[in-house]
């Protein structure tokens, strides 16, 4: 078990060096083995999970390790109970992935997204997990992985990745499902003050197209029912007039917990002027 938390560490520590390793078309199987082991049409075929484990396999639970038999006799008994319970059977998605990788160890880590549905009424949890693989006989096999629930201030750092994300497809269901009734947000580009309708038709017919966009510098508190997030978005695109753009800013977003779910409240934005124009701005002018 020491070797393989080794292993792990030592992927992640050199990170030059795994990613110099790990191709794109690499990073694909990877999730893609990752997801068959994940699907609930196969976790319950034993043969398929036989080979996808190694046989040194420890699963590092909150309550102590399990082994390679544990886990599998656990996995074959959740597919039966889910088989002969659809309705009850959680859905589950994994999403933003992380992955390193050597020539023979790689280290996969995502969120987990289940959903279920209790009296009539959806419920999602999320949880993050990471895997550690080596490649043996030439295949990729799980050898530890480990995984907990993800707190209140996890859950929502998540939701910014995903409201950048639904800005780029213009997915205004996201929006419709995720912005609170009475939202109102600032824009940093005008500085005018929105709602919830406005905001959600802009993403529907607005002319300007966010091409990427990357967060950094981020913070969350969570106060109750209430949470606040700084950060900072990098983000490139298109205006209006169909000319490019390249800007940063600075914001503040408040989440409010209704129903048992995190829903976007407030969203206010500040242009942050490029280093090199703070700096002039900032010395003294001839006279």
């Amino acid at each position: 078990m020491k070797q393989i938390l080794a292993s792990a560490l030592l992927v992640m520590a050199a990170s030059s060096y795994a990613f110099g390793q790990c191709s794109e078309a690499e990073k694909t199987k990877l999730q893609t083995w990752d997801g068959a082991l994940g699907d609930p049409t196969r976790s319950g075929d034993r043969a398929f999970l036989q080979a996808a484990y190694a046989d040194d396999y420890v699963g590092m639970m909150p309550w102590g390790t399990i082994n390679k038999t544990v886990t599998l006799d656990n996995a074959v008994r959740a597919a039966e109970r889910n088989k002969s319970n659809p309705a009850g059977a959680p859905a589950v998605k994994f999403d933003y992935y992380d992955i390193t990788c050597t020539p023979t160890t790689a280290v996969v880590a995502h969120r987990n997204v289940s959903t279920t549905k209790r009296d009539g009424k959806e419920e999602t949890s999320y949880s993050r997990s990471v895997h550690v693989l080596e490649k043996r006989g030439g295949n990729w096999v799980l050898v530890s992985n480990a995984g907990s629930p993800l707190d209140d201030a996890g859950a929502i750092l998540y939701m910014e990745r995903e409201w950048n994300d639904a800005d780029m497809r213009r997915d205004a269901a996201w929006f419709e499902r995720n912005f609170a009734s009475d939202y109102n947000g600032i824009s940093s580009r005008t500085g005018v003050r929105t709602n919830r309708a406005q905001d959600i038709e802009e993403v529907k017919g607005g002319k300007i197209k966010t091409q990427s966009a990357e967060l950094s510098n981020m913070s969350v508190r969570v106060e109750g029912n209430t949470a606040v997030v700084l950060g900072v978005n990098h983000v490139k695109g298109t205006d209006d007039k169909g000319q490019p753009f390249d800007r940063r800013v600075s914001f503040t977003d408040t989440f409010i917990k209704r129903d048992g779910r995190w829903q976007v409240w407030t969203s206010q934005g500040t242009l942050m002027q490029p280093e090199g124009a703070m700096v002039s701005a900032a010395k003294p002018q001839p006279q």
